[in-house]
C-alpha cells in the first residue's frame, strides 16, 4: 500500500510540473515555445528510435533528428519553409541510406521516414498554431501579449489552450469513466481502454470545445465547437492506439521511463502528434467558412 501511495505520488507531482512547464512555455510563445517543443521533439525521437532498434531495424537516426530540427525551427514564422523542408528531408534521407556499408532495406527507409513524419512534420503544427496573431506582438520582450492587456492575447494561444484543454478532457474522461464504468474492451492494442471509456472521453472533449467554441466567438459556436471536440477525441484516441501498437510491437511497455510514475515523451504526448495538423487546419481553412 504505500508502494502503490508513493508511485500515485510521484506520478501527481510529476504531471504537475510537466502541465506547468508546457503551460509556461506555451503562454511565452514565439522562439520560447518552439525550442522546447524542439526539445520534446529530439527526446522524443531517442524513444522512437529506440523501439525501432528493438525490432532489429537500421534508419538514418542522426539525419532523420537534425533534418525534424530543422522542421521544427523553420515551422515558426515560415510555415510554408517546413512544408517545403519535408519533401527535401525525406528525399536526403534515402539518398543516405543508399550509401551505408550495410545494404539498407525497405524497413530501414520506412522507419527513417516515419520518424520524420511522425515525431517531427506532425507536432511543428503546435508551432504553427501558436503563432496565429502572434505577429503584431513578436518585437516585445518575451513575444509580451501580457504587457499590451488581455485584449491583445493572440489568438493562437487562446487555441492552443483550447485544443490542449480537449485533449486532457478526453484523457481525463475516458480514464475515469473507463475505470468507473467500463467493460467493452475497444482494442487488443490497449487492453485496458473500453468503447464506454472513449465515448465518455470523447464527450468530454466535445463540452469543452463547445464552451470555448461559445468564448471564442466562432460562428454557430454549437455545430462548430461539436465538430472541434469530436475530432480532437476522436483522433487524440487513435494517436494513443497507434504509439501503444509501436510499443506492442517493439515489446516494450513504455516508450522510456523520462516523466516518473508516467513513461517516456511519446507516452505522454501520442495524443498530441495527429491532431496537431487537424487543429490547424480546421482554425484556418473550416472556421472562416462559419464566420
Amino acid at each position: 500500500m504505500t508502494e502503490l501511495r508513493s508511485k500515485t505520488l510521484k506520478r501527481i507531482v510529476s504531471g504537475v510540473v510537466a502541465i506547468a512547464a508546457a503551460l509556461t512555455m506555451l503562454c511565452l510563445g514565439g522562439w520560447y515555445f518552439t525550442i522546447a517543443l524542439a526539445v520534446l521533439v529530439y527526446l522524443g525521437q531517442l524513444e522512437y528510435f529506440r523501439m525501432v532498434a528493438a525490432k532489429g531495424m537500421l534508419p538514418a537516426v542522426k539525419t532523420t533528428m537534425i533534418l525534424s530540427q530543422m522542421v521544427m525551427l523553420g515551422s515558426h514564422g515560415h510555415p510554408m519553409l517546413a512544408d517545403a523542408l519535408l519533401p527535401v528531408a525525406g528525399t536526403l534521407i534515402c539518398f543516405y541510406l543508399l550509401f551505408q556499408p550495410k545494404l539498407a532495406t525497405i524497413a530501414d527507409l520506412s522507419a527513417s521516414v516515419m520518424g520524420l513524419f511522425y515525431t517531427g512534420f506532425l507536432p511543428s503544427f503546435w508551432v504553427r498554431l501558436r503563432d496565429l496573431g502572434q505577429g503584431a506582438l513578436s518585437n516585445l520582450p518575451l513575444d509580451g501579449f501580457w504587457i499590451v492587456g488581455a485584449q491583445q492575447i493572440p489568438v493562437g494561444l487562446w487555441l492552443t489552450l483550447l485544443a490542449f484543454s480537449c485533449i486532457w478532457a478526453a484523457d481525463i474522461g475516458a480514464y475515469v469513466m473507463g475505470r468507473m464504468v467500463g467493460k467493452t474492451p475497444l482494442s487488443e492494442i490497449s487492453p485496458k481502454k473500453t468503447w464506454e471509456g472513449a465515448f465518455f472521453g470523447t464527450l468530454g472533449s466535445i463540452l469543452v470545445a463547445i464552451v470555448g467554441a461559445k468564448l471564442l466567438g466562432w460562428g454557430l459556436f454549437w455545430l462548430t465547437g461539436s465538430a472541434f471536440g469530436l475530432m480532437i477525441g476522436v483522433v487524440s484516441l487513435l494517436g494513443d492506439l497507434t504509439e501503444s501498437l509501436m510499443k506492442r510491437d517493439a515489446g516494450v511497455k513504455d516508450s522510456g521511463d523520462l516523466i516518473p510514475g508516467h513513461g517516456g515523451i511519446l507516452d505522454r504526448t501520442d495524443s498530441y502528434l495527429f491532431t496537431a495538423p487537424l487543429v490547424y487546419y480546421f482554425v484556418t481553412l473550416v472556421l472562416p467558412l462559419f464566420r
